[in-house]
């Protein structure tokens, strides 16, 4: 585990940890290891990019926490954060996909060849229940977001903005570049975990007519 790690208090009972060599989600997953095991209290531990968010019970002085975190950062890997892989259907077909071809000068079938031919990694979740972000986009495939959102847009719809993808679990605004669909459920309250894509996992998607 890195030994890089930094706190800023966040709010009366929080603090924001940097992340900048070590994947956020496997230090989340080692704060609640760590935590769980001192009794502390956690109401939510939330990885960003390069960050994770802690939101703790009850007010944590800044020298408590740091040797919270000082136990995460000489703590072996625990290799219980999700590693799994979930591969995703996906047609082809969405508006975007002949503009992005042009802009990264590439035909369509190049651009979906590089997309399914990517092993992505589940960074974080937000925006939405089930909307995860997928990082390792290669560079050729790096696209802006539209200059203006749609204000709504089909729920599995398959998307790219800047150095991510993701997929809309739901219909809703979305200013990303739409390249596919998907039939394939990402969130189910009825399902436990509701989400099939979590912080940590590898995602694959693969084409079908």
């Amino acid at each position: 585990m890195s030994d890089s790690l930094h706190a800023w208090p966040a709010g009366e009972s929080g603090y924001l940890i940097d992340v900048p060599d070590t994947d956020p989600a496997q230090v989340a997953e080692g704060l609640r290891m760590i935590a769980g095991r001192r009794r502390i209290g956690l109401v939510d531990v939330v990885p960003g990019l390069s960050t994770v968010l802690v939101m703790l019970a009850e007010p944590m002085s800044y020298r408590n926490f740091r040797a919270l975190l000082a136990e995460v950062e000489s703590a072996p890997a625990t290799g219980t954060a999700d590693t799994g892989t979930v591969t995703i259907d996906v047609r082809y077909d969405g508006p975007d996909l002949p503009e992005v071809a042009e802009a990264v000068g590439l035909s369509v079938q190049q651009v979906v060849d590089l997309h399914t031919g990517t092993a992505f990694h589940a960074a974080f979740s937000g925006f939405a229940p089930g909307f995860v972000y997928l990082t390792g986009v290669p560079e050729t495939l790096r696209v802006s977001r539209r200059s203006e959102p749609r204000a709504s847009l089909p729920g599995g719809s398959v998307a790219l903005a800047d150095q991510f993808t993701a997929v809309y679990p739901r219909p809703s605004p979305g200013g990303w570049r739409l390249i596919g669909s998907t039939t394939k459920v990402l969130w189910d309250v009825e399902q436990s975990p509701p989400a099939i894509i979590r912080p940590g996992m590898t995602v694959r998607f693969r084409q079908v007519d």
